[in-house]
């Protein structure tokens, strides 16, 4: 009996993930469901949780992230029924009535949960607040929706001047905004959105280029009266809408699919169909960034659910070619470009990713680590302040890499590892359960074991 592609090792609260790689006899088979999409699950929860009336959310995510998000609104009031995947039951308060916590609100690592939530807590009148999250979420950026709060009249105080949390929040009336993002970020343009629910006036968000746009799709369908400029990358809130509860069905997570896009593109003989996957537009760079690189993807059942369009995706091996990711596409597939890294390893030529700056300052060095794990498996890496050059189509060769709790790194190096000589030991690979706690057991199915 061969030895198992995928093995796991658990020391202490660190689990070590080793793999070796897939025959490229048969390659990888399989149908995946992946988790639900993130950003939506993080934004049900939200809204459900200041609506009035019974939000009902179906597909939920059931990571790390998401139990944050909900553990913070049950601390101010909102109802919400054990996590699951199948039906989950929110409960809200009702616009500008969320309850004062009797103890700090803790985003773990997810920087979504905080900034998000920071645009709402600015703006609930006489509650005082005080928010932090685990050592990365510490270390990443706040002062990008700190600093357009405070202009609107926030009163946010933290360290480095609000640079990082913890932060401390005193809710206000706010005064609306037309904020210039120097950056195309959902999550700056979201925050600010939400603290305009309760501002007097219109709230609008201009951006350099067109960021994922579920805040907008859902508060609309919760009842908030939202504008969109697609032209000028504009999105504008009427404040005083009230919101009413709404059932919402998540898709899968187009971040959590694309480890298996790379996956069936790479190892010879593959073909996989991921199936009920979110679609948006302002989503699926990482389905151009592949189309560039001559994969064999096909969507299949294209379809709207709640709002959102889905498909099922159709992955066949194909060689890769090498491309250039750059400009407009980067805000549509930034989570993406740890696995197009590794896609990139595996493509004929040098691919060139720029304009990628905001990996940065992600969970982790997002360009650093994946340049220095992916040298460690024989890759020529060039790194520059905002983006890689990857010499690729060369054999990646078995290496012992670390995830730096990364969940994104950590999935990204599993699937590198199915193409690689010998073994793969992927350490810290727990990371993957932050967004998607099933990652190993699908990774097993698909090899066949």
């Amino acid at each position: 009996m061969s030895s198992p592609i995928v093995t796991v090792e658990t020391l202490k609260q660190q689990q070590n993930l080793t793999v070796r790689s897939a025959s490229a006899d048969i390659g990888l088979q399989g149908t995946i469901r992946v988790p639900g999409d993130k950003s939506i699950s993080h934004r049900a929860l939200m809204l459900g949780a200041i609506a009035t009336g019974e939000t009902c959310i179906r597909g939920l995510l059931l990571g790390e992230d998401p139990r944050s998000t909900a553990a913070c609104f049950q601390a101010m009031g909102a109802e919400i029924s054990p996590l699951n995947s199948e039906e989950v039951r929110v409960r809200g308060v009702g616009m500008g009535q969320l309850r004062e916590p009797r103890d700090v609100l803790n985003a773990g690592n997810s920087g979504t949960t905080l900034r998000l939530m920071l645009g709402l807590l600015a703006s609930q009148p006489g509650c005082f607040f005080t928010v932090t999250g685990d050592d990365s979420l510490r270390s990443r950026p706040m002062s990008r929706v700190v600093v357009p709060l405070q202009q609107m009249g926030a009163q946010i105080w933290g360290r480095e001047a609000g640079k990082f949390a913890p932060l401390a929040v005193r809710g206000r009336q706010l005064q609306p905004l037309h904020y210039h993002s120097p950056i195309a970020s959902a999550q700056v343009k979201s925050c600010i959105l939400l603290a305009g629910l309760m501002a007097d006036g219109e709230t609008t968000v201009t951006e350099p280029a067109l960021s994922r746009d579920h805040s907008e799709r859902m508060l609309k369908a919760f009842g908030a009266e939202v504008r969109v400029d697609p032209e000028t990358h504009s999105a504008t809130v009427v404040g005083g809408s009230q919101l009413h509860g709404q059932t919402v069905v998540v898709p899968g997570d187009i971040s959590s699919a694309a480890f298996w896009l790379v996956a069936g593109a790479i190892v010879p003989g593959s073909e996989l169909v991921v199936e009920n996957v979110g679609v948006n537009p302002t989503r699926t760079g990482i389905l151009e960034a592949l189309a560039q690189m001559e994969a064999d993807i096909t969507l299949e059942h294209q379809r709207e659910v709640a709002g959102e369009p889905v498909a099922d995706i159709r992955v066949r091996y194909s060689p890769l070619k090498a491309c250039e990711i750059s400009g407009e596409v980067i805000p549509r597939l930034i989570d993406e470009i740890p696995i197009l890294a590794v896609a990139a390893a595996l493509a004929t030529g040098t691919t060139k990713i720029r304009d990628a700056a905001e990996l940065r300052v992600k969970e982790s060095d997002r360009l650093a680590v994946m340049a220095k794990q992916l040298e460690k498996m024989g890759v020529k890496v060039t790194e520059y302040p905002d983006g890689l050059d990857i010499e690729g189509g060369f054999p990646l060769q078995g290496a012992d890499v670390e995830s730096y709790g990364d969940h994104r790194i950590a999935m990204s190096l599993a699937i590198a590892a199915l193409a690689a000589s010998d073994r793969t030991t992927i350490f810290g690979a727990e990371a993957a359960s932050i967004s998607y706690p099933d990652f190993i057991e699908t990774l097993r199915a698909i090899v066949g074991e």
